[in-house]
């Protein structure tokens, strides 16, 4: 424990803010430990996993406990699936190429997503055209209320669109290992716009080579947080109804969506650069050049210069379109939107 730590290093934008203490939790007993010392000073409590769902816009007055719980172990199979247990702590990409390498595919989809894999079920991870709910069997979790420890199957954990019940409860929960389901009859998913293009015509490819083609696309997409501090993508996709898609539509016949459960997503990155945001600065906090969905920090950035500016793009694509965006990191400091927007495990 060190009183009045910096954190910059332990968020991806490389924000320059502090804590009155931080504590490294590596085991449950030691999340238990710090639940009561925090408790007992009277202090506010934060989860912090890879630090890449967070933005500070300022200090933070009370305790975080940084997940640190380690281990990958495949726990064996059924008929169906194979089985693999890891600690919330673990690095998620580290976790990928482990299955991979052990010849267990499923996850190739969700490949170089930066983050924790306690951070995974919290904000139900996806992309390429698979989510961590299609993979999930149970979690472990500590409730930071009570001390008591329970087992979430999937149905409890609520996972919707970048959501989870954990999401809506961002301080109670603190999530210790993660059980996941992977099939043992495996089919490569390549229907995500973009990535059967990116792979050899014809071919039938195996697990391995959709994950590296995975990391390419992104790597050619997105930022690396080491270089260029950044969350990835900073507002959620946002799900219209049909009154307003019949609305855009109208008048902006190239807008990109597709129909979902419960209306039709479109594309935030594709708003956003219509408002002329990609690329722009405000100051040293920007918006990727290749990514209009990226907010970067350029070297010096305050977390409330980039909150100012996510407000300012929010603003501007309202007043265009009349479409409100949510951000998908949690807001953490003076102007706290934690409350049903982030993930409690950043």
């Amino acid at each position: 424990m060190t009183d009045s730590r910096s954190l910059q290093s332990l968020n991806t934008l490389g924000l320059p803010v502090k804590a009155r203490e931080v504590h490294s939790l590596r085991h449950p007993g030691a999340v238990q430990d710090w639940r009561e010392g925090a408790r007992h000073m009277g202090l506010p409590r934060l989860v912090l996993g890879g630090g890449s769902n967070v933005v500070f816009t300022g200090d933070f007055p009370g305790s975080v406990g940084v997940v640190r719980i380690p281990g990958m172990e495949y726990l064996g199979a059924d008929r169906d699936s194979h089985y693999v247990q890891a600690g919330s702590g673990e690095n998620w990409h580290k976790l990928v190429q482990w299955t991979l390498a052990h010849d267990l595919p499923g996850l190739e989809n969700l490949s170089l997503i930066p983050g924790s894999v306690g951070a995974a079920p919290m904000q139900n991870i996806g992309a390429y055209g698979v989510e961590l709910a299609d993979r999930f069997e149970s979690l472990d979790a500590i409730d930071l209320e009570s001390g008591e420890r329970r087992l979430f199957t999937r149905e409890e954990c609520r996972f919707g669109y970048r959501d989870s019940r954990f999401k809506r409860e961002p301080d109670r929960w603190l999530i210790t290992r993660v059980l996941l389901k992977l099939p043992r009859h495996w089919e490569p998913v390549l229907d995500y716009a973009g990535l059967r293009e990116h792979l050899a015509a014809g071919e039938r490819p195996d697990a391995e080579t959709v994950g590296r083609a995975v990391c390419e696309i992104r790597r050619s997409k997105l930022p690396d947080p080491t270089r260029l501090g950044n969350v990835g993508s900073f507002f959620k996709n946002p799900v219209v109804g049909d009154a307003d898609m019949e609305r855009l539509a109208s008048s902006h016949p190239d807008l990109p969506r597709w129909d979902v459960e419960d209306g039709h997503k479109l594309s935030a990155g594709w708003l956003i650069e219509q408002c002329g945001w990609k690329g722009k600065r405000q100051g040293a906090a920007g918006v990727h050049e290749r990514h209009a969905l990226v907010l970067v920090n350029h070297g010096g950035a305050s977390g409330a210069e980039i909150w100012q500016l996510a407000r300012d793009i929010r603003n501007s694509v309202a007043d265009r379109f009349g479409i409100g965006l949510e951000p998908e990191p949690r807001i953490v400091g003076p102007e706290d939107e934690s409350r049903g927007t982030g993930d409690g495990f950043p």
